[in-house]
């Protein structure tokens, strides 16, 4: 006995559904939240501000989707190891907090070369880090080469904590001790460039990628 033609399309759409059912339960589900917002203790010390900003990077800051740590060859942007100890051959007069925060705040103001631009602005959406979460991702890249000094207290041109002295033309950042404590050290840098410490054109750094 024949199958009527539309009988036949009705069995080919039941098995074809049927499939891709089946195909669909095989391919992991992964669903993917908004990351949570995460309120920062003010009294984090500068070693746990270097392992929350690496939590950061990892997570809500998305650094590593472009950025490595150790790696060479064709990448995206360049590699992050050591960028700490190249602050001083890269923007002489410029203290390293004003070196990173620059970076992350305005990422198109100098390019690497060799790279392209296209880091945004981790403080606006879609990144939107906190100016507290940016302190922690400061704190970390000076981990890398260099010596945290950083403090959830900590001034720079784009950020002054409630009660902290706004940072003038020129000078280092405060290191945010309390007050009748003394300051944790930080490196004498040459006379500062003009224009409020702005990396020269050869200062090529974070923006669009992190110094290579």
């Amino acid at each position: 006995m024949a199958v009527p033609l539309i009988g036949r399309i009705g069995v080919l759409i039941l098995a074809s559904t049927a499939f891709y059912a089946y195909v669909g339960q095989l391919v992991p589900q992964n669903e993917v939240q908004p990351p949570q917002e995460t309120v920062l203790r003010t009294d984090l010390t500068t070693a746990e501000m270097v392992t929350t900003g690496r939590q950061i990077m990892d997570a809500k800051g998305l650094c590593f989707t472009c950025h490595t740590i150790g790696r060479s060859g064709a990448l995206r942007f360049p590699d992050l190891a050591g960028i700490a100890g190249r602050v001083s051959e890269r923007a002489p007069g410029v203290t390293d907090i004003e070196y990173f925060a620059q970076s992350l705040y305005e990422p198109d103001s100098f390019i690497v070369p060799g790279f392209n631009p296209g880091m945004p602005a981790i403080n606006r959406p879609p990144i939107g880090l906190t100016d507290q979460e940016i302190l922690c991702v400061i704190a970390y890249l000076q981990s890398l080469g260099g010596t945290p000094t950083v403090t959830m207290q900590t001034s720079h041109k784009y950020y002054t904590p409630a009660g902290a002295a706004p940072v003038a033309p020129g000078e280092a950042p405060a290191n945010g001790a309390a007050p009748g404590q003394k300051a944790a050290p930080v490196a004498p840098a040459a006379a500062a460039p003009a224009k409020s410490a702005q990396l020269k054109p050869q200062a090529a750094h974070l923006g669009g990628a992190f110094t290579s």
